[in-house]
């Protein structure tokens, strides 16, 4: 019941949505490109999964699938991101 009224919130609200995970994706990348070495990757590598998981759900209700493998991707990178920021699996 929860999952189907949050789901028919996304879709009622899907452009502002998408345009916000968009608008995150955008602002983790431009951190990165202006600081280099020096930016929050922690920080980075979190938004921009989050991003990916919004952009991935509305694409899972539009039925998308060039999104949905694209969102998921980015999810996985962010996952590794996240545990090489934290230093979980330190890669030489």
């Amino acid at each position: 019941m929860i999952a189907n009224n949050l789901n028919l919130f996304i879709l009622k609200h899907i452009k502002f949505i998408e345009m916000m995970g968009v608008l995150m994706r955008i602002f983790s990348f431009s951190l990165v490109s202006w600081l280099g070495p020096e930016s929050p990757f922690m920080f980075v590598w979190s938004f921009n999964t989050f991003d990916a998981v919004i952009l991935s759900w509305c694409s899972i209700l539009k039925k998308d699938l060039a999104y949905i493998l694209l969102n998921l991707f980015w999810i996985m990178v962010g996952i590794i991101g996240i545990c090489r920021a934290g230093n979980y699996f330190p890669i030489s």
